[in-house]
Order: structure tokens, then C-alpha cells, then sequence
């Protein structure tokens, strides 16, 4: 079973993204950026964990990419400006609970650093020429075998 949802999926990285911007300065993310993250850490986790779904909840095709709309509906007051941090009393349970498990952990970390550095918009051009989102009708659910396939044979290849 999942042990984390979508929502605190996003949040973790909205914590991590915090770290790093007191720490070095990084930009802020925005929600366009948050949405990207997400799908990429659904996807490796899909793939790495050969079919285990990091979070429940669909990822829909929209028009600027892949989208969880709960999180869209979460965060869409921000629009395209930065998300503030503002801290939660939550936010330590959060993270015991993703360092608790270290797959979890894993693919967060991975996908932070190696998607995290990449502009909103460019993530947004590079989810739209990977084939789970060309191959959705607009607004329709990414299957979550047609991402796991794809992370599998185009990602995560060794």
C-alpha cells in the first residue's frame, strides 16, 4: 500500500525545495514546476519499484503536461508566481515519515536533483515529448502501466 499521498509528495518537495533556496540560494518553485516533479518521481517510482505506486492519486494529461489535479487545486492560488514557504506543524512528521522509507527517499532525492535543476518550462517541453503525455487525449488519466512502461524502457535503462 502507499504510504504517501500526492499532496505530501508535493510538499516534501516544497520542503526540500526550501532547504536548498536557504542553503544556496535556489529559486523558489512554482506550481507548473511542482506538477513536473511529481510525475517524474511517480514515474521512477512506478518503474523502480517494478510497478508500486508512489502516491494513489491519477495523473491527468493536461494542456501544459502531466497534472494531479488535487495538487493543482492545492496550490493553483499561486498561479505562476513562487511557492512561499510557510511552515507547517506537520512538516517534521513529513519528513520522518520519507526518511522512514529509504525507496521513498531514494526517488525523491534522485528526481530533486535531477529534475529539480531543469526550469519549469522546460520540464513542461519535456513531458510533452515523452509518450505518456502524447499518447493521452487532453485531460484524460495517464495510465499508470503507459508510465511505468515508459520510465522502464526509456528511463531508467542500464
Amino acid at each position: 500500500m502507499t504510504e504517501l499521498s500526492a499532496l505530501e509528495v508535493s510538499r516534501w518537495f516544497v520542503l526540500r525545495n526550501n532547504m536548498n533556496t536557504q542553503q544556496y540560494g535556489d529559486e523558489l518553485l512554482s506550481h507548473l514546476k511542482l506538477q513536473k516533479l511529481l510525475y517524474y518521481a511517480q514515474g521512477i517510482f512506478l518503474a523502480y519499484t517494478n510497478g508500486k505506486s508512489l502516491f494513489n492519486e491519477e495523473i491527468h494529461a493536461w494542456d501544459h503536461g502531466p497534472v494531479v489535479p488535487g495538487v493543482y487545486t492545492e496550490y493553483k492560488e499561486h498561479g505562476r508566481d513562487e511557492i512561499e514557504f510557510n511552515p507547517e506543524h506537520t512538516d517534521m512528521e513529513l519528513l520522518d515519515k520519507v526518511s522512514g522509507n529509504e525507496e521513498i527517499k531514494m526517488v525523491l532525492e534522485f528526481v530533486y536533483t535531477n529534475y529539480g535543476k531543469y526550469s519549469a518550462w522546460h520540464l513542461r517541453n519535456k513531458t510533452h515529448e515523452e509518450r505518456p503525455w502524447k499518447v493521452t487525449p487532453r485531460n484524460k488519466i495517464i495510465k499508470k502501466e503507459v508510465i511505468q512502461d515508459y520510465f522502464m524502457k526509456e528511463v531508467l535503462v542500464d
